[in-house]
């Protein structure tokens, strides 16, 4: 791809010669942003929008503007920019397109989501095809109008100055240029008083502070009176602007939203089939529903009853509804399920009540219950009402906070939810005896993919098993339950919630004659590190001397004192010395890269990358060892976000023995490097060890990668936060790797004199004990 882009910029520079002092460099500077796809998708563009033929200054606003807008939204919105500019060149000049390209940043600042900016994109074309003499005022004022009204209102707005001034030419200049008494008033009407995008990252702190995660929260066109919350591609959708309710502030709505679908994405273990359901029903499920994870909420965080029951009150005074409707019936029930205080005097639904409280706590955690307990509020009603009211009239209640409910019904966001609570099904592992074993062997070692596996705890042989179990014959390779960590994006600035799932394995054995061969192989590196060891090992009782206050004489320093008075010197003050007791608290853990290229054979030798990292993993804990620091020896490589394999040769409270050396002897290398996920988790086990002294000795042959992660900043910019992560818990990372490129990116990761580049692989085992001993001294 790079000698596309090469071609691309010669075309580029063949219709500008122009950008040949600058072009380079802003490719460089869009790199940042873009990965080489992305970055091959906007020189291309450029290209095209260069053979317009509408002069230079719209191809300079597009390359300099449009990494920026990348880097607010996604890569995706290119093909839409390029669209856009096409079509809009028809109809207006080069330098009003040139305007709208420049203004792009802002307005994807603005918006902060790709679809709303979709929207903009879209509308500023309406404008320019009804009424393009109105497009280039409205674009030199668009600072001030994005920053009062959302893409919704932007539109109603515009459309009603096209409508208005369709032949008026030069009233239509002074409306888009906000210089009409008309255009001031509607200008006025829409604008609304709390915008999302002003309170986006607040919003995520209060509901951080609540469960301790973070959310991915986006804004939604409301562009119409009723409309909900909703939850859709992993991403909670709040209105784009709200406005007060009564004294009650946009924020404090905006907070209660949020912390409503929160609950819902905590507290939902498992969504609801609505199989045989009516509308009805469906909805008198939601409303037990929505009943049952406010009562987690609350019983959690109590505070959150007062702010619902706040928006509530505000709704009702805002909208009346008659007393005696089925809606104004199941608002004032959806009170008392929120509130046992809430006056209630409907007999009829008072069976629903008392079943509610009664049955609570031990199904608080129940989605099922919800669903009993929704057709259960609809037979109440079907006996009590003597004629049914349409759903529309039924949901009128004034919930202003609550979302739409798609969430709880099964449906494909299933598929990918990153709920904090259990909103995927994990497998359950069951722990069996020997007979239990032997009963079902036939049936559950049929395939992987159960609900519940059973594990047995020793080996099971066959009749004639000639040393052989049948796991090894016939078994899968045992694996650990996964463990579930959260991975950064750097173009949200979000942590992905329980993004990567990481597996244990068992370490297979190799021959533990590995080891004396290869301190054999190594005998002047041996004994480097037997100096190394003698120079470290300074544990136990020392004698410091030659101190001012000690707690006995230093009959040396005082022999020398005297000569030095008698000679007529002034002596040395420090003549006395005391007893001090010397410990090492160090704790490291060496993960090394097992990944597909680590099997790579070293140029100049016989021996592949990863034979050469075994030596190297063999000599330092040799060398630490016999520090008699505490060190494990782990492992690592990926096969996508759902599979991070990690395996551990060594343990914390391992002895170095034969079997640990024979784990290390079968270690292989295959797959990707999805090196955060892995330091995390290296890291949980650091930070269990007492030491004051934690190091994360980091062993790479390249950058952080992964097949199902085409960006690459990504899994780099998450490798980073992972060693700022460690950092707060006083892990120290390092990263010794054999990459002779990896400055270009190793620095930015891990820190300026926190890595070690080898130029020479050979050379790693050599390198390794002597920087062991260097960063832990």
């Amino acid at each position: 791809m790079s000698s596309d882009i090469e071609e691309i910029k010669q075309s580029i520079l063949e219709s500008i010669p122009e950008l040949a002092d600058r072009l380079d460099s802003m490719i460089h500077e869009a790199s940042h942003h873009m990965n080489e796809a992305a970055r091959h998708t906007w020189l291309e563009n450029a290209k095209g929008i260069a053979y317009l033929g509408k002069g230079k200054q719209i191809v300079v606003a597009y390359l300099e503007s449009i990494p920026e807008v990348v880097h607010q939204v996604e890569d995706e919105i290119l093909d839409d920019i390029h669209e856009t500019v096409m079509k809009l060149s028809s109809v207006t000049s080069g330098e009003v397109v040139s305007l709208l390209l420049s203004s792009l940043p802002l307005a994807a600042e603005r918006t902060g989501d790709i679809d709303l900016l979709r929207q903009y994109l879209q509308l500023i074309y309406q404008i320019g095809s009804k009424s393009p003499r109105g497009l280039r005022p409205m674009l030199n004022n668009i600072d001030e109008i994005l920053s009062k009204l959302t893409v919704s209102g932007l539109r109603r707005w515009a459309m009603w100055g096209v409508q208005a001034h369709a032949r008026k030419f030069e009233a239509q200049m002074k409306y888009f240029a906000l210089e009409s008494e008309d255009s001031k008033a509607v200008f006025q009407q829409q604008r609304k008083g709390t915008l999302f995008i002003d309170n986006h990252r607040s919003i995520n702190f209060y509901l951080r502070a609540f469960w301790g995660r973070d959310f991915f929260i986006r804004p939604a066109a409301a562009d119409f009176e009723d409309f909900k919350p909703f939850f859709e591609k992993n991403a909670m959708h709040l209105p784009d602007a709200l406005n007060d309710m009564g004294d009650v502030k946009g924020t404090d709505v905006y907070r209660a939203m949020a912390a409503h679908m929160a609950a819902h994405l905590m507290y939902t273990t498992q969504a609801v089939t609505m199989e045989q359901l009516n509308p009805q029903q469906m909805f008198f499920i939601e409303l037990m529903e929505d009943a049952r994870v406010e009562y987690k909420a609350i019983q959690d965080f109590p505070g959150l009853r007062k702010l619902w029951r706040k928006v509530v009150r505000e709704s009702q005074e805002a909208k009346k509804l008659d007393a005696s409707s089925t809606a104004a019936r199941l608002e004032n029930l959806a009170l008392k399920l929120m509130d046992p205080e809430h006056p209630f005097e409907d007999e009829k639904l008072q069976v629903v009540v008392d079943r509610f409280y009664e049955q609570i706590e031990e199904n608080q955690d129940n989605e099922m219950w919800s669903w009993k307990m929704g057709v259960l509020l609809y037979n109440v009603l079907n006996q009590s009402l003597q004629r049914w009211q349409s759903l529309t009239e039924i949901s009128k209640q004034r919930f202003g906070y609550r979302d739409d409910n798609r969430l709880i019904w099964q449906s494909d966001e299933w598929e990918e939810i990153p709920g904090g609570g259990d909103a995927y099904k994990e497998t359950v592992r069951k722990h069996v005896s020997l007979m239990e074993m032997i009963n079902e062997i036939d049936s559950e070692l049929v395939d992987v993919d159960h609900d519940e596996v059973w594990v047995l705890g020793s080996e099971l042989y066959p009749y004639e098993d000639n040393g052989v179990s049948w796991n090894e014959m016939e078994g899968i390779e045992p694996i650990s339950d996964p463990f579930h960590y959260d991975e950064w994006d750097y173009r949200v600035q979000l942590h992905r919630p329980n993004w990567t799932t990481l597996y244990e394995h068992r370490a297979r054995k190799g021959d533990p004659g590995i080891y004396d061969r290869i301190l054999d192989e190594n005998k002047q590196i041996a004994h480097r590190i037997k100096q190394i060891v003698d120079k470290l090992q300074s544990v136990g009782l020392q004698r410091m001397r030659r101190l001012e206050d000690g707690d006995e004489l230093d009959l040396n320093a005082c022999v020398e004192a005297i000569t030095a008075l008698r000679m007529g010197q002034e002596p040395d003050p420090r003549i006395t010395m005391k007893n001090v007791i010397r410990t090492r608290e160090v704790s490291v853990v060496i993960l090394l890269d097992m990944s597909e290229s680590t099997n790579e054979i070293v140029p100049g030798s016989d021996k592949t990358i990863l034979q050469v990292t075994q030596e190297a993993a063999i000599l330092v804990s040799h060398a630490i060892n016999g520090i008699g620091d505490q060190f494990a020896v782990h492992g690592f490589s990926s096969d996508g976000r759902h599979d991070v394999q990690y395996t551990r040769f060594k343990q914390f409270d391992e002895p170095f023995d034969p079997d640990v050396h024979a784990k290390l002897a079968g270690m292989k290398g295959g797959l990707s490097t999805r090196m955060g996920a892995a330091m995390r988790h290296a890291g949980k086990y650091l930070d269990k060890q007492s030491s004051k002294q934690k190091l994360l000795l980091v062993i790479t042959d390249g950058e952080p990668a992964d097949i199902d992660e085409k960006d690459g900043q990504y899994l780099k910019q998450d490798a980073k936060k992972a060693v700022e992560e460690l950092q707060t818990k006083g892990i120290y990372s390092y990263c010794l790797t054999i990459d002779q490129y990896a400055d270009k990116y190793v620095q930015n990761i891990f820190g300026a004199n926190r890595f070690a580049i080898v130029d020479n692989v050979m050379r790693l085992p050599e390198k390794l004990p002597t920087l062991f001993a260097n960063l832990t001294t």
